[in-house]
């Protein structure tokens, strides 16, 4: 079967293509990439008229709560969300229930995901057992497993220690380490950002001092043993001149942020609004601003979503019993556009930092256009606008602040190998 995608922009950062053209599949394989392709033979034609052509997105950072949490999330509905965002590749975090700090979780989700995803899902194991942050876990099983890296992510491994001979035992093992970066001594009891709104709120604030020394140490680390730790979620303008100046050591790091954060400010939540209750905490428009600064300079190289999905049980009550987090596979992409609009990232610039580089984090190759691979490619109309309907959320969960708001990029349609998914249905 032979499917050819007309006159769409055909956007590659892997080979940094990106030219109004065609694009050629085969039997779920790319067969060639061309301003113009002419075939005389039976084919299936896409017409891609002011659409963009591109590779599938890989998200490094999803909370799919398979297992022990499936009323607000199982590995089939995270990641048919994933699918309707154009992300092909996600990497599940370790904080399920019980969490995966052994094989056998990890050959659990790997299994699970072989008869219910809809894209290609990697486990990531944690770093201590029981994310205790008190005993390493066994890296080498779990990677034999299947696990992709390794994370506490939702805890900080507050001893320096065990993190240190983490970093040094994943070295061993070639595992990426992702750090959620928060000194717990500090953020403890905290709801939103330390500032003018905790103030006015009532509500325990969380400093960015939390974020920031937290950052510190883990880059400290990274230097001391040389292996790079990837740092999850950055929120703050306060980290921006540490890691320039862990650029100017060549300590090895990657970083990474969310949409959310360079899209709305600590205002979100005036309102009491739990939808809008994220950790670490929507911050303030300067922060906001060095975030964005921050992704144009490459100091932060990785957009993921954080998406974590929660029920309505633990989102419509006091804001500070509910729950942390916000889902954001299927605004990952809209959201990330806007950066091309603001002349803050070129198309190839950005599509770098949603699709090669967080390939480069798990030590994988990117999605290609390159002859030969498998066929991952979303069709994306940038200028469609409508409203984020729960009908238009596929995950199980609602919880966004963007819920009933105008959004602008949509993925149209989604080849992946030999299937072709019409996302425009709904």
């Amino acid at each position: 079967m032979k499917i050819l995608i007309k006159k769409g922009r055909i956007i590659d950062p892997s080979q940094n293509l990106d030219f109004l053209g065609d694009l050629l599949i085969e039997n779920g394989k790319i067969l060639e990439v061309e301003k113009n392709i002419e075939i005389h033979e039976r084919v299936e034609i896409i017409e891609a008229n002011n659409l963009w052509v591109l590779p599938g997105l890989v998200d490094i950072h999803v909370h799919l709560r398979e297992p022990g949490e499936e009323w607000k999330e199982d590995i089939e509905t995270g990641t048919k969300s994933a699918l309707y965002g154009g992300v092909l590749r996600l990497a599940c975090m370790p904080n399920t229930k019980p969490p995966n700090d052994s094989p056998e979780v990890t050959k659990y989700i790997l299994e699970r995901a072989s008869q219910k995803a809809y894209v290609t899902v990697y486990p990531i194991a944690c770093i201590t057992k029981k994310q205790e942050g008190k005993e390493i876990t066994e890296f080498g099983r779990l990677k034999k497993a299947g696990a992709i890296a390794v994370s506490d992510d939702g805890k900080w491994v507050q001893d320096s220690g065990v993190m240190k001979r983490a970093m040094l035992y994943a070295k061993n093992f070639d595992l990426p380490i992702i750090s959620h970066c928060e000194d717990i001594s500090l953020s403890r009891g905290g709801q939103i950002n330390e500032g003018y709104f905790s103030a006015k709120l009532g509500l325990k604030g969380i400093p960015t001092s939390a974020e920031t020394i937290a950052v510190l140490r883990d880059l400290i680390l990274a230097k001391e043993t040389q292996k790079s730790v990837h740092l999850a979620h950055l929120s703050t303008k306060e980290v921006i001149p540490f890691l320039k100046w862990a650029k100017e050591e060549n300590i090895p790091f990657t970083a990474e942020t969310c949409p959310h954060y360079f899209t709305l400010t600590e205002r979100e939540v005036e309102n009491y609004n739990t939808l809008a209750k994220v950790n670490p905490p929507l911050r303030t428009e300067e922060d906001v601003l060095a975030i964005k600064l921050a992704l144009k300079e490459g100091l932060i190289e990785v957009i993921a979503s954080d998406h974590a999905p929660h029920s309505p049980l633990e989102k419509e009550i006091e804001f500070e019993h509910a729950s942390f987090g916000m889902i954001g596979l299927q605004t990952l992409l809209p959201l990330s556009l806007n950066l091309i609009r603001e002349g803050y990232l070129t198309p190839l610039a950005l599509f770098e930092k949603l699709i090669v580089n967080p390939s480069k984090v798990l030590g994988i190759d990117p999605p290609s256009f390159k002859k030969g691979n498998s066929a991952e490619v979303i069709i994306v109309d940038p200028e469609e606008e409508y409203v984020l309907t729960e009908e238009i959320i596929q995950s199980k969960s609602k919880n966004t602040p963007f819920l009933n708001k105008k959004l602008k990029g949509r993925v149209k349609k989604v080849i992946l190998k030999e299937k072709i998914f019409d996302l425009s249905l709904i």
